[in-house]
């Protein structure tokens, strides 16, 4: 049974800086591509950041860029975003996914396997 669980979430204050990591269980990722997303209160999940399997390759949406870092510990099948300036638009649930495909995308379509997710709130 292949197993998503992300951890890391709390509240913060806008400025503060936050390290979510999702583990994985049941299925080795090293070769797939994993990515985060998120999903705020009255809105749809959107993408937040990707990595490729083999290239390494990362993707971030604008909103973050330059913010969050995607990263990844094959050894340990664990993903993470480094998550710095926080926000209160930040605020949402964040899930992991990940996919047997080398390939990375920003549609959660691609994605077979998905976390819970972990609660993020940024207050003003």
């Amino acid at each position: 049974q292949v197993q998503l669980v992300e951890s890391g979430g709390g509240l913060v204050q806008a400025g503060d800086s936050l390290r979510l990591a999702c583990s994985a269980s049941g299925r080795d990722f090293a070769s797939g591509a994993m990515g985060w997303f998120r999903q705020a209160p009255g809105k749809k999940r959107e993408f937040v950041a990707t990595n490729s399997g083999t290239s390494g390759a990362t993707d971030y949406a604008d909103a973050v860029k330059g913010r969050f870092t995607i990263s990844r510990d094959n050894t340990k099948n664990t993903m993470y975003l480094q998550m710095n300036s926080l926000k209160p638009e930040d605020t949402a649930v964040y899930y992991c996914a990940a996919t047997d495909s080398e390939y990375d995308s920003r549609f959660e379509e691609w994605y077979e396997f998905w976390g819970q997710g972990t609660q993020v709130t940024v207050s003003s």
